[in-house]
């Protein structure tokens, strides 16, 4: 009877030991994945921030051309205006050097 007993605690402990073992193999798996998990969790985070940025960037810089166009069209326009302008000054600048002309002839 004794040795059943002996024998009985003996197997428990094998028994203990072994969940012990595959506890501590299963912390060990779980704590893997976890931190595998987390990498992947980074690197997609890390990959939607730049894809973020480079859209962001792209978005500023087609607004940036949209406005540079816009600008130059105004400074065409402006200096088109500015254009027709002088030559309506110029004919008339033209016919007072003229009528001076004239006036200093007829002296």
């Amino acid at each position: 009877m004794k040795t059943e007993v002996l024998k009985s605690i003996k197997d428990s402990e094998e028994e203990y030991k072994k969940t012990i073992s595959t506890a501590l193999e299963e912390k060990k798996r779980i704590i893997a994945d976890a931190e595998a998990e987390a990498g992947n969790l980074i690197a997609k985070a890390q990959k939607d921030a730049e894809e973020y940025k480079n859209k962001r960037i792209a978005d500023a810089r087609s607004e940036a051309e949209i406005k540079y166009a816009g600008i130059v069209k105004d400074g065409e326009q402006r200096a088109e205006t500015l254009k027709k302008s002088a030559a309506g000054n110029l004919d008339k600048a033209v016919n007072m050097l003229v009528e001076q002309f004239k006036v200093k002839l007829n002296v």
